[in-house]
C-alpha cells in the first residue's frame, strides 16, 4: 500500500472507533487499592498483576479543583502507569468531591491534615521509608508548604511541576491587577463567599479560556489529524479530563485570591495564614522544579522563582519541558522530558 493509502486506512479506521464506536483512548484507571481515608482524603496503592513493585514510595499529590486523574490521564499517557511500569511503588491522594458544605475549609486543611496523614500513610504502608512527593500545580505548592511546616514528616525529596510561586509573572491575570488594586482586592469577595467558593463549572470554563484558541482550532486539528491515533486519544482523554474539574472550597478560594495572587506573599517565600507564617526556606529536603514552556498559567518566570526561596534545601534543581499546563506533567511530549526529569531525579536520591 501506498503511505497515503495506508493514512487513508488510518483515517477511516479511527473515524468509525470515535465517531461511532467507543472512542480511541483507552481511559482504564491504573488499578489500585484504597489504604487510608478522611476529610476529602483517599490515599491510594497502584497495584500490579505481578505482585507490588519494591522500590522507594512516590506519592502523587494533585491540586485542588483538578481531578487526580491528571496522573492517569489514560494508558499509554500515564504518569501513574510509567512509575509503577519502571518498579516504583507508586500512591495517590485523591481529595473527591469538594461541597458547599466544605465551604469553612482553609488552605490549612490540605497542610495540616490531608498531605501529612496520606504522608505518614504511605511511610508506614512501604514499610517505613520515607517518601518522594511529585506534586502538579497547586498541589506543588501545598506540599512545599507542608514540607515547611513540618520538618518531621518522612519526606524525601518534592518535584513540583507547573507550580507558580511569582503570579506577577503570569500575564494572563495581569490585565486584572489595577481593578484588584483600586477595589482593595474585595471585588470577588462577594461572590465566592456567596457561592461558597468557584463552582466546578465555573473552574471548567475558566481553564478552557486559557486555550480558547486550541478549543475554536480544535474540529480543524481533529480532521487534520485524524490518522494519528495516538493525537484523537490525547484529546479525547483530555476532553474527559476538561468535563471532571471539582470546585474550590470558599475559604481556600479566598486565601489563594487575597495571598497568594492579591499579596504575592509566595513570590518572597513566606505565606501568612491568619498570622501563621509559614517560611519555603524551612524546606530541607531535595527539590525538582519543572516548568512547562508554553505554560499560560504557571509561565516559566512564576514557577522558576521558587528556585531563590529555598535556602535550607541541600540541592535544588530546575528544568523546562515542552507543553502547556496540563500538558507539561502528562502531555505526549511529557514522556520523553518531564517524565525523564523525574526519573533521573529519583534515581539520584536513591544513591
Amino acid at each position: 500500500m501506498t503511505s497515503l493509502a495506508v493514512r487513508l486506512a488510518a483515517a477511516t479506521s479511527n473515524a468509525l472507533s470515535k465517531f461511532a464506536g467507543d472512542g480511541v483512548a483507552d481511559l482504564r484507571p491504573m488499578p489500585r487499592v484504597l489504604i487510608d481515608q478522611g476529610p476529602l482524603r483517599s490515599v491510594y496503592r497502584f497495584t500490579t498483576p505481578g505482585g507490588e513493585p519494591g522500590g522507594q514510595p512516590v506519592l502523587l499529590v494533585p491540586p485542588l479543583a483538578a481531578p487526580a486523574l491528571c496522573f492517569d490521564l489514560r494508558r499509554g499517557c500515564s504518569l501513574a502507569e510509567h512509575l509503577v511500569g519502571d518498579g516504583r511503588r507508586t500512591y495517590l491522594v485523591d481529595y473527591g468531591n469538594v461541597s458547599f458544605s466544605d465551604r469553612n475549609l482553609g488552605v490549612e486543611h490540605w497542610i495540616d491534615e490531608v498531605l501529612p496523614k496520606a504522608i505518614q500513610k504511605v511511610h508506614s504502608d512501604s514499610g517505613g521509608q520515607d517518601v518522594h512527593v511529585v506534586a502538579w500545580c497547586l498541589g506543588g505548592i501545598f506540599s512545599l508548604l507542608t514540607a515547611a511546616d513540618r520538618a518531621d514528616l518522612p519526606i524525601k525529596s518534592i518535584t513540583t511541576v507547573a507550580s507558580p510561586f511569582d503570579f506577577t509573572q503570569i500575564p494572563l491575570v495581569a490585565p486584572f491587577r489595577p481593578l484588584v488594586d483600586v477595589t482593595g482586592g474585595h471585588i470577588l469577595t462577594p461572590v465566592y463567599r456567596a457561592l461558597g467558593g468557584a463552582p466546578a463549572g465555573l473552574v471548567t470554563q475558566a481553564f478552557r479560556l486559557t486555550g480558547i484558541d486550541k478549543e475554536i482550532t480544535k474540529p480543524l486539528a481533529i480532521m487534520k489529524n485524524l490518522d494519528d491515533r495516538d493525537y484523537l486519544a490525547q484529546i479525547e482523554a483530555v476532553d474527559r479530563f476538561m468535563a471532571s474539574m471539582l470546585a474550590y472550597p470558599g475559604r481556600t478560594f479566598g486565601q489563594l485570591y487575597h495571598r497568594f495572587f492579591r499579596a504575592n506573599d509566595l513570590a518572597e517565600g513566606t505565606v501568612d495564614l491568619g498570622g501563621r507564617v509559614i517560611s519555603l526556606s524551612g524546606v530541607t529536603v531535595p527539590i525538582l522544579v519543572i516548568a512547562g514552556e508554553n505554560d499560560v498559567i504557571a509561565p516559566r518566570g512564576a514557577v522558576e522563582r521558587l528556585v531563590g526561596l529555598l535556602d535550607g534545601a541541600p540541592s535544588v534543581r530546575f528544568e523546562s519541558a515542552p507543553g502547556g499546563h496540563l500538558g507539561v506533567i502528562t502531555g505526549r511530549a511529557a514522556r520523553r522530558t518531564t517524565w525523564r526529569y523525574i526519573d533521573e531525579f529519583l534515581d539520584e536520591q536513591m544513591c
